[in-house]
């Protein structure tokens, strides 16, 4: 039984990251034609059409957008098969997702000492929702990721790694907030749907027959809590967030019903871990 050869996959992998046979070819140092009849050989051998032609430039047919996260992860195996052999440290890169609350109040001394641990691994560190980070999981375009409660657990492993506490903040001048009535007519201020935490909120509102009048999406923390402190709206956050920023005396916080307020943030990864991701569970496994 044949199979895919490496180089295959990196002459694949080279003409999608440069856009074009071209590109790759002066990158890799072949002729534009044995480019062209590698990529040819691959889409007979898989029985698909792997690109398609636009112009003067490629684009990914669907049968290589399917394609390529196994083509990365394996040339990423076998570069750190390779790196394993000649050392006993972890080599290479070694992309990361966080959610934003977690990289900006948790994560600092984490990497700084893995950073300290294994110079020789560069971290690419991306954040995104519980819901896009998860997504990027299965897909293998990252490979691991620190996402919150709830979240589908399909094909995944998982370790729980931090305890965080939520709390609802409003404006100063909002004296106390006890139920969901409480919030009718409010705007909720919270990052795009997949936010786990948003999905709490929504959830509680919901049983108490409150629906935000109207919602405002941001991507930060700072840019939340900041419209939160001008009287826009409401939202949900990590307590370590608001301490984090400086900001518990900007916003009032209001407790949170007891099987909402404690979250717990889980490092979730999909297959083998890689040796880089094996360190980094080892590390923040023992707390």
């Amino acid at each position: 039984m044949r199979t895919i050869d490496l180089d295959s996959l990196e002459i694949f992998r080279t003409v999608v990251s440069e856009g074009g046979v071209i590109r790759a070819a002066g990158k890799l140092n072949r002729v534009q034609s044995n480019v062209t009849t590698r990529i040819r050989q691959l889409e007979e051998r898989l029985g698909q059409q792997l690109f398609q032609r636009q112009g003067r430039s490629l684009a990914l047919a669907p049968a290589g957008h399917k394609l390529l996260p196994y083509a990365e992860r394996l040339l990423r195996l076998a570069d750190e098969a390779e790196s394993e052999m000649r050392s006993d440290l972890p080599l290479g890169t070694f992309r990361l997702g966080s959610l934003e609350s977690t990289a900006g109040s948790r994560l600092a001394p984490v990497l700084s000492r893995f950073h300290r641990l294994y110079p020789g691994v560069v971290v690419e560190l991306v954040s995104g929702t519980t819901g896009a980070l998860i997504k990027r999981v299965q897909a293998f375009d990252i490979e691991a990721a620190f996402v919150s409660q709830p979240f589908s657990t399909a094909g995944l492993e998982i370790l729980p790694v931090f305890e965080e506490e939520l709390v609802l903040i409003t404006a100063r001048s909002v004296a106390s907030v006890t139920r969901p009535g409480d919030l009718a007519g409010s705007t909720l201020i919270a990052f795009a749907a997949g936010c786990s935490y948003r999905q709490l909120l929504e959830q509680w509102l919901g049983k108490g027959g409150v629906v935000a009048a109207r919602s405002l999406e941001f991507s930060s923390y700072q840019a939340m809590i900041a419209c939160v402190a001008a009287g826009t709206g409401f939202a949900v956050v990590p307590l370590s967030v608001l301490k984090a920023l400086r900001a518990t005396a900007d916003v009032r916080q209001h407790a949170l019903p007891e099987r909402i307020r404690h979250n717990r943030t889980h490092l979730v990864w999909r297959g083998t871990p890689s040796v880089a991701l094996a360190r980094l569970i080892e590390m923040v496994g023992k707390g």
